[in-house]
């Protein structure tokens, strides 16, 4: 069996993607790995974000500026601690969230990258894609998609 040195985990804020998470931060306690937890954000400004805001009601949180992205990190990173995980760093990253974490686990040579299943089921993620599926097709390593929904 692969002893994962670096795991990695996405999170955007969501109860689903904290729990995504906390089963990455258990994985990496017990391989005693680094787990490194990214939030990508894309910044939105005046009647965009007005827009967004009123469109998306409680989800709104996914479209807004990194100060958002930092308090997700902070309390995921707290999440992953309760868990066990000792070694625990956050990258906060303005992009997609696909591209942002394939490129993320790239840079830290992530071994493993988790991701919540939140979008696998729905019809628009059959439709358009989602963001476990397309990291599963694109990343160029091991990927757990953990069962949040």
């Amino acid at each position: 069996m692969i002893a994962y040195r670096t795991v990695m985990v996405g999170t955007d804020g969501s109860e689903s993607s904290f729990a995504a998470v906390e089963g990455a931060a258990r994985l990496a306690a017990v391989c005693g790995a680094e787990l490194v937890i990214a939030c990508a954000y894309a910044p939105m400004r005046g009647p965009e974000l007005a827009l967004a805001q009123d469109q998306l009601g409680s989800e709104a949180y996914q479209v807004v500026g990194s100060a958002p992205a930092e308090d997700t990190l902070r309390t995921a990173t707290d999440r992953a601690r309760a868990q066990g995980a000792s070694n625990v760093r956050s990258v906060a990253v303005q992009d997609e969230p696909v591209p942002a974490l394939v490129r993320i686990a790239e840079e830290c040579s992530a071994d493993l990258l988790v991701v919540g299943n939140r979008g696998l089921r729905s019809l628009a993620g059959r439709i358009l894609g989602s963001v476990p599926a397309d990291i599963a097709r694109k990343a160029g390593l091991d990927v757990l998609i953990v069962h949040t929904t």
